[in-house]
């Protein structure tokens, strides 16, 4: 068990699972995601970064593997990124140590650094809310509900609060403010995008940048993309390991014993999937038995 408590957090890596849990003065978006449970297979790698201050414990997920980070589009800052622990100076050697741990893993496990077609996270826990500028967003994995407050234009507070059920939403999109540029979070219903700018759009939130809380929208934005239809088929669909793959002819009488303890590995992986609300009882039974018949 490899652990490092941090004034940002605490990160703990057990051999397969890093579970991150933020502090109570992280920035709000963390404490908006709560604690993370990452598998290592939806790991890319990780890194200690050093500087006079300490330095920063980061750890890079396989591409698409996270709605957080997919949602984000990589213009989360680093406070607000939860895969980034700020590391105190007499810390490092705990850090490093820590990095050693998850490669050793990711080396045993064989896992790839290649991106993923189907989320290896849930997403944010339900409910969730977030937002700020003109109004607040929330979702409780049924219906996105937008609420509007003192600052809104009249066209919205005039239509009252606007929902829209997620059968109904093809497209979720977040972008920060940037600079002098407003940012939004924009619902787009499958009967197509509003052309009205987002302080006009009974959709969307319109995000001004004056306020940590206003990140806090990406992990609505999240939590609407890891269930929209579609996010979670590939992982269902996934297969054994392309080492399990055997060439034709007759089959043995008992796979090899590292065989067998991969097999199993994946057994494992697939129930923490299941147990995190990845898969659906019906994905999960599925793959299940594509992985015992392999044994």
């Amino acid at each position: 068990m490899a652990e490092i408590i941090q004034r940002d957090g605490t990160w703990t890596f057990d051999g397969e699972t890093v579970r991150i849990v933020p502090a109570g003065k992280a920035h709000p978006v963390r404490q908006a995601l709560g604690e993370l449970a990452v598998p290592v297979q939806a790991v890319a790698g990780v890194s200690f970064e050093p500087d006079r201050k300490g330095g920063r414990l980061r750890l890079r997920l396989r591409g698409g593997a996270c709605p957080v980070l997919r949602a984000a589009d990589g213009r989360l800052k680093d406070a607000a990124d939860p895969y980034l622990l700020t590391v105190e100076k007499d810390r490092t050697g705990v850090a490093e140590y820590f990095v050693d741990e998850v490669r050793n893993a990711l080396v045993i496990e064989q896992v790839p650094g290649t991106p993923v077609d189907g989320f290896l996270l849930p997403g944010p826990a339900l409910p969730v809310s977030g937002g700020g500028g003109d109004g607040t967003a929330s979702f409780d994995g049924e219906t996105v509900r937008l609420t509007w407050n003192w600052k809104a234009e009249g066209s919205k507070t005039s239509a009252g609060p606007s929902s829209l059920p997620l059968a109904r939403i093809a497209a979720v999109r977040w972008l920060p403010a940037i600079g002098l540029e407003n940012g939004y979070l924009r619902f787009e219903p499958v009967d197509g995008p509003s052309s009205a700018p987002p302080k006009h759009d009974p959709y969307s939130l319109e995000l001004w940048g004056l306020s940590k809380k206003e990140y806090t929208a990406v992990a609505v934005a999240a939590a609407v993309l890891a269930r929209l239809p579609g996010a979670r088929a590939a992982v269902a669909a996934a297969a054994p390991a392309p080492a399990l793959t055997k060439a034709a002819g007759p089959a043995p009488d008992a796979p090899p014993a590292a065989d067998h303890d991969a097999l199993l590995r994946r057994l494992r992986e697939l129930g923490e999937l299941h147990r995190a609300g990845v898969l659906t009882d019906e994905e999960f039974s599925t793959a299940k038995q594509a992985v015992l018949r392999s044994m």
